[in-house]
């Protein structure tokens, strides 16, 4: 007899002034997110950073679902990251990872070394869970979304890189 109204939701593409203020708000922890991925390269980092903020603003006039821009941007930037590491080698030893970490030297000095170095060696899919649930504290299925993978698969990935950083870090 009386049908519910459904909820409707407005959805208006992102405005420059608007996707200006979110960046400038979101900007802070999409590099350090980066830069955990990267290990602590900051340049490589930066690189990155600049690649997925750029190609988000390309395809800012598609966004239409307001309430999950900061996923949205964090998609982009994973999405960078990974596309950048397949022309790359996937792990490397811990001491391949020592070694190359400390022939640069500005990167050399950096608080959080070790994890970085043992970050390093974990492949990418591993590592992006580990920095996004424990660095960024997004949850299960919000890291699924982002990285377009299943619960079960983020699950795995996140006990695996966790037993992985143990016996590399020997907690």
């Amino acid at each position: 007899m009386f049908q519910k109204k459904k909820k409707t939701t407005h959805s208006y593409p992102v405005t420059r002034e608007d996707f200006i203020m979110i960046v400038e708000r979101e900007q802070e922890s999409l590099r350090s997110f980066l830069l955990a991925l990267c290990c602590g390269n900051k340049s490589d980092a930066d690189d990155l950073a600049q690649d997925a903020l750029v190609k988000a603003f390309l395809s800012s006039a598609d966004y239409q679902d307001r309430g999950r821009f900061r996923s949205w941007l964090f998609k982009i930037a994973h999405n960078t990251f990974l596309n950048h590491k397949a022309s790359q080698r996937t792990t490397e030893s811990i001491d391949e990872a020592r070694a190359l970490v400390s022939s640069t030297a500005a990167d050399a000095p950096f608080e959080h070394q070790n994890l970085y170095l043992a970050l390093r060696t974990l492949p990418p899919k591993e590592r992006s869970a580990i920095t996004l649930f424990y660095l960024n504290e997004y949850s299960i299925k919000e890291i699924a979304t982002i990285t377009e993978t299943s619960e079960d698969a983020v699950k795995k990935q996140l006990s695996r890189g966790r037993d992985k950083l143990k016996e590399r870090l020997q907690l």
